[in-house]
């Protein structure tokens, strides 16, 4: 039952959160009107490649959050122990960097200059957050063991993982 419980949680957070960034806000607020495109072409095949790889990595990261860190990538139930596999070994955000990612990929399908500007808003904003609550929200959490990850790991821009750091207690004095 705590698995089905954690799944239904998980699947709530994905229709209301990432649903209404990306589904909603852009074409209720920015692209009031999208137009289906007629004939498809270049840039319209590289938005579904890129809604595909942004759709495959928030799935995913949400999976290890589930599995692995027993929680949902909500603020208010976020998982109870730290992740840094899969896409995390990467980079600190590959959920943002996912819905960015399929935002991208609207403004490019519906060639959307106001999704586009929308985009540039979205990510400002994210950045702030993640700035001023989200890293702290870490730190308070898991302490040295996010301040080894944050230090081994970029924030946005992916790199390839580095061996990790591994934080040991302090020597407890016996012989």
């Amino acid at each position: 039952m705590p698995s089905l419980w954690l799944f239904l949680k998980n699947l709530l957070f994905t229709l209301i959160v990432p649903g209404f960034v990306v589904g909603w806000v852009p074409l209720r607020w920015f692209e009031r009107h999208p137009s289906w495109p007629e004939v498809w072409r270049g840039p319209q095949y590289a938005a579904v490649v890129l809604a595909g790889l942004g759709a495959a990595a928030f799935l995913s990261c949400q999976w290890l959050f589930a599995v692995r860190g027993h929680g949902t990538p909500a603020p208010f139930d976020p998982p109870k122990k730290f992740v840094r596999r899969g896409l995390y070994k990467w980079v600190r955000n590959p959920m943002y960097l996912a819905v960015f990612t399929l935002v991208g990929s609207e403004a490019l399908f519906l060639t959307s200059w106001h999704i586009a500007i929308y985009l540039v808003l979205l990510m400002c904003l994210i950045h702030v957050w993640v700035l001023l609550y989200e890293e702290e929200a870490l730190r308070m959490n898991f302490g040295a063991m996010y301040e080894d990850y944050r230090r081994d790991v970029p924030r946005w821009l992916p790199r390839k993982p580095r061996p990790p750091l591994v934080t040991v207690p302090p020597f407890s004095g016996k012989k």
